[in-house]
């Protein structure tokens, strides 16, 4: 298991979903977390709660990062928190906090804006704003989606995702001489408290992904938070620049037994 004891994590939208398997693991494995919600106070204590009911160290802070306002807001306040517990410092930001779901004939103008405000601008400006915090040798991982890989309906999200991706090549490159590695995360299908009661109305939607899942099975957040767990330990210190799927082999092929 990596080793973050001592270190300072920065999970955004961590209250719920992926980003609270994240928030959780990385508080598992030592680090003081900040579990950023945007609107469900209630979701981000119940993260905090359940990582110190496990011997872990976090705290909540909500901001909304639809905006630069918001997003100076969190890391004030994120710096803050941290100080006063003796770490001046960030060592780990993960920008997961996003939303989807819309497809293209219903995407608006201001649909679209939204989705590239949180899912792709938010990212941008959360590590502009946070490099006088960023410890040298820090993290930084972005969550995108397996989206960028395979056509789906939701086009402004994977514009928006693509853009991550884009991102953090350059700023790998960028920031290489600090010693800060910058990686993605692209997840596939992934069962939250939110999506697995929406696929259990559909179950045969739900056995589609299922059969064009190499793995054979729906993702969970434990399965993303891992691949991020390694990316902010020493053992991926020589990773950088790095697109990793964590999909189970989604859309890899047809499914066995079929030809084309």
């Amino acid at each position: 298991m990596p080793d973050l004891q001592g270190r300072t994590a920065l999970v955004t939208g961590s209250s719920r979903g992926i980003g609270r398997g994240i928030a959780e693991r990385l508080a598992a494995d030592g680090a003081r977390v900040a579990v950023h919600y945007g609107h469900d106070a209630r979701a981000a204590d119940d993260t905090v709660a359940a990582i110190r009911d496990r011997g872990g160290t976090a705290f909540a802070v909500g901001a909304d990062l639809s905006t630069v306002a918001g997003v100076e807001e969190l890391l004030t306040e994120t710096a803050a928190r941290f100080a006063a517990g003796g770490r001046d410092r960030l060592d780990v930001l993960v920008n997961n906090a996003g939303f989807s779901r819309t497809f293209f004939e219903a995407t608006t103008p201001e649909t679209f804006d939204a989705l590239f405000a949180v899912n792709a601008r938010a990212p941008f400006f959360l590590v502009q704003r946070a490099l006088p915090l960023l410890a040298d040798g820090g993290r930084v991982v972005s969550v995108s989606s397996a989206a960028v890989r395979v056509a789906v309906a939701d086009v402004a999200y994977t514009m928006a995702k693509a853009a991550v991706v884009a991102m953090s090549r350059t700023l790998a490159h960028l920031l290489g001489e600090r010693g800060i590695t910058v990686n993605t995360v692209a997840p596939g299908a992934v069962d939250t408290d939110l999506t697995a009661a929406e696929r259990r109305e559909q179950p045969e939607a739900r056995q589609v992904v299922i059969d064009m899942t190499a793995l054979g099975r729906i993702g969970t957040p434990a399965d993303v938070a891992g691949v991020v767990a390694f990316l902010a330990s020493d053992d991926a210190g020589w990773v950088t620049g790095q697109l990793i799927e964590s999909s189970g082999g989604l859309f890899l092929g047809l499914p066995p037994g079929l030809t084309q």
